[in-house]
């Protein structure tokens, strides 16, 4: 049987959709009772769920039984500066991971796939090119995500160290169908919008199709205690803002945040996300780290598997295209 945690999520629905289509074996998921299932309506009905979450050990041991393979999507990703906030997220994704580290121990899991981030491996101001052999060191650069995501690979590693196979992938900005209000979704629906501005620096991205193939195929190989950098292109912010407004025939962002106006744009999302109540658009965090430009290398999935990426134009026009059938009522 599989397992698949956070399966409502951007990364988890693709991930069910890919083993409906491909597995002959049961697939077992957990969920809130809060969850949405919008991203899984279509599918819902050929998954076993649970009721529960990575927090719930009762829950988890009643979920892993019978369980041979783990993927483990779960998480919170949070840019908020709150105490609050960062304190939720580091309990979530470094004690949920704990916790299914555990019981896929207790109950004899033959392997489990993590997704990380690419903001585990970390960051500095001194190494822009960034591949697996980058080494985790404390710096201004690495966010309270990225902190945690590192934390919660720590216990993946832990739990390599007694018995259990992993494999680690470290996606980069996942490109995917989503609720376009949340995570990178939500950067459709802000260029849609109108978007006028665009920080200087750049990124990796990767689609969620390419995410969950890369992940399938892992669980499915011999490979163990490795991790992967899952990335397709590097790109600047603006180029891929502009491949976005084409995809929807409207004109790119063209007025550059640069370092003063930067300052000023988080602290203005800030306030605004204080009088709404909700989480602001940018961040401190994010607003600095968009200054600059990382590039990750993706050599060693490719060799490894033989694999081929998507294009980012290619993931940006199909989004656009699901997005602009939603607008239009043709979901």
């Amino acid at each position: 049987m599989i397992f698949v945690t956070g399966g409502t999520g951007l990364v988890g629905s693709h991930l069910l959709r890919a083993l409906v289509e491909q597995s002959t074996v049961r697939i077992r998921a957990c969920k809130r009772a809060t969850s949405s299932m919008d991203l899984v309506s279509d599918i819902a009905d050929k998954i076993e769920w649970i009721e529960t979450d990575i927090l719930d050990v009762k829950g988890l041991e009643i979920a892993m039984q019978g369980v041979s393979q783990v993927y483990h999507c779960a998480a919170v990703i949070s840019f908020a500066s709150g105490a609050d906030g960062i304190d939720w997220m580091k309990k979530v994704n470094v004690d949920g991971t704990a916790n299914v580290v555990n019981m896929a121990l207790l109950h004899g899991v033959k392997k489990m796939v993590h997704v990380s981030s690419i903001a585990a491996i970390g960051r500095n101001l001194r190494t822009f090119e960034v591949s697996e052999t980058n080494k985790w060191e404390e710096s201004s650069m690495n966010t309270q995500y990225g902190i945690s995501k590192y934390l919660a690979e720590r216990e993946v590693w832990r739990g390599m160290a007694e018995g259990l196979d992993v494999a680690v992938v470290n996606p980069s900005v996942i490109l995917g169908e989503g609720t376009w209000q949340d995570g990178s979704s939500r950067l459709f629906r802000m260029v849609y919008d109108g978007l006028k501005f665009y920080p200087p620096g750049g990124s990796a991205f990767v689609d969620v199709l390419d995410l969950v193939a890369t992940m399938i195929q892992l669980m499915n190989s011999k490979v163990s205690g490795e991790r992967f950098i899952i990335s397709a292109e590097n790109l600047l912010h603006q180029e891929f803002f502009n491949l976005v407004a084409a995809g929807f025939n409207k004109p790119g962002p063209s007025i550059k945040v640069n370092k003063w106006l930067g300052e000023i744009a988080w602290r203005v999302y800030k306030l605004k996300a204080l009088l709404f109540r909700a989480e602001p658009l940018m961040t401190k965090e994010t607003i600095r780290l968009a200054q600059k430009r990382y590039y990750y290398d993706n050599q060693k999935i490719k060799e490894t598997l033989g694999f081929s990426f998507r294009s980012v134009n290619q993931s940006v026009n199909r989004i656009c295209n699901a997005f602009l059938e939603e607008q239009s009522g043709g979901k």
